[in-house]
């Protein structure tokens, strides 16, 4: 073997390592955005299950006005269809497109109803509302940090996919950029 020979043989084995390094490193920042979804989906699940019974506590308030609190209802119903849908694939951009609208037609939903609320808040004070609307508050600070967390890991994915020469094995293998929350 000529030492022209050699040389190209390890120049190949240097691009294939290399190759399978930038895959390797594709996947596991891949895996770091579901990892990363796991508390978003338990905080979008606990949220939820207070929105329910903040909700039913709120009923005899907003009696006048069952369209708002029903605005809410359907903005939950809708939020934890579309978290069922990315919890199989939190990489996938476009569900979690329709999770992150879903989440702010969810918060549109609550201004409108807090803003339908008594304009007494000694009326609601000491009753389960106020309670629940305390640990409510608590909960989205929760799910603000998640979402938070999330984000970052799918900017380190999005910032490998847009490196070179990162970007060729991406594309290669179809690595898609992931959705931001």
């Amino acid at each position: 073997m000529t030492s022209t020979e050699i040389a190209s043989w390890v120049a190949l084995a240097v691009l294939v390592f290399w190759a399978v390094g930038a895959y390797n490193r594709l996947i596991s920042l891949r895996n770091d955005i579901a990892r990363a979804f796991v508390p978003v989906d338990t905080q979008l699940r606990q949220r939820h299950a207070l929105l329910v019974q903040w909700l039913d506590a709120l009923r005899p308030f907003v009696e006048h006005h069952p369209q708002t609190l029903d605005s809410v209802v359907a903005a939950c119903s809708q939020l934890q269809a579309a978290c069922d849908v990315v919890r199989s694939r939190p990489s996938a951009a476009r569900p979690m497109a329709s999770l992150r609208l879903a989440e702010e037609t969810l918060a549109e939903a609550r201004v409108r109803l807090n803003a339908e609320l008594p304009a007494k808040p000694e009326l609601l004070a000491g009753l389960a509302v106020a309670v629940l609307g305390e640990e409510l508050a608590a909960a989205d600070s929760t799910l603000g940090f998640a979402r938070r967390q999330f984000n970052e890991a799918t900017q380190n994915y999005n910032d490998a996919l847009d490196q070179f020469p990162t970007w060729v094995i991406a594309g290669l293998f179809r690595f898609r950029g992931a959705g931001t929350l």
